[in-house]
């Protein structure tokens, strides 16, 4: 294998991992030792249920969160200077897509060290791809303000956006404010709108879905606690 970091997909909730990531990606795992990982405990877990013959205790985790400060960064890369390579691992999905591996990716570009991508879920994608809209121009917003009149400002915005740029509008929420969520898209938005849900991807119980505003209005499922992306197109 080539020295360099490697971008590490992980499933999306616990759908069996040959399902959906390549046997390639185990080989590729198996010959890292230094993982930089936003929690230490799920990558642990991540890495025995990809092979079991890992031994984590000679493995060194980098830890890459919201308090991870920036100065350490450079650290995390100091193996690939030596001809280690080193692994990111997202907790969900593909790692530097609406995570914070993007910003040790940028280091290492900056660096000439090589990156390598490897195939796995995005949610992003996936849901894209069920939805039956515009997958030639499309934009992901990641979460819209809590603050009620923000949201419904920015949702008013991005409904423009389909009407005037004729592109697909993607956003995220905490899951358990996916409720609160679904009700504020269906106050807004205009009743030919077309929003589609795409709820549990890969699992068992995925759930993807398109309407118009007003169809959804009849009747509306439960989202809470259960990752969801809406995504707006007309």
């Amino acid at each position: 294998m080539q020295t360099a970091l490697y971008l590490i997909p992980v499933t999306l909730g616990d759908t069996p991992i040959t399902q959906v990531l390549p046997t390639y990606n185990r080989e590729v795992i198996l010959t890292i030792r230094h993982f930089i990982v936003e929690n230490i405990r799920t990558a642990r877990r991540f890495l025995k249920q990809t092979d079991a013959s890992i031994n984590i205790d000679e493995l060194t985790f980098f830890v890459l969160n919201k308090h991870t400060r920036a100065e350490e960064l450079d650290q995390f890369l100091t193996p690939v200077l030596n001809g280690c390579s080193v692994g990111i691992i997202s907790e969900a999905g593909c790692p530097a897509i609406a995570d914070p591996g993007a910003d040790v990716v940028g280091i290492a570009q900056r660096k000439g060290i090589k990156v390598i991508p490897l195939v796995g879920p995005s949610s992003i994608l996936l849901s894209l791809m069920a939805s039956g809209f515009n997958g030639q121009s499309f934009s992901f917003h990641g979460y819209l303000p809590i603050d009620p009149n923000e949201r419904a400002k920015s949702l008013k915005l991005l409904e423009q956006r389909i009407y005037t740029e004729n592109q697909t509008q993607l956003f995220i929420e905490t899951p358990y404010r996916n409720g609160k969520m679904l009700d504020d898209i269906i106050k807004t938005c205009k009743p030919g709108t077309k929003l589609c849900i795409a709820t549990d991807i890969t699992l068992d119980t995925e759930y993807i879905k398109t309407k118009n505003i007003s169809d959804w209005k009849k009747s509306l499922p439960d989202l809470n606690k259960r990752p969801t992306i809406f995504l707006l197109y007309k």
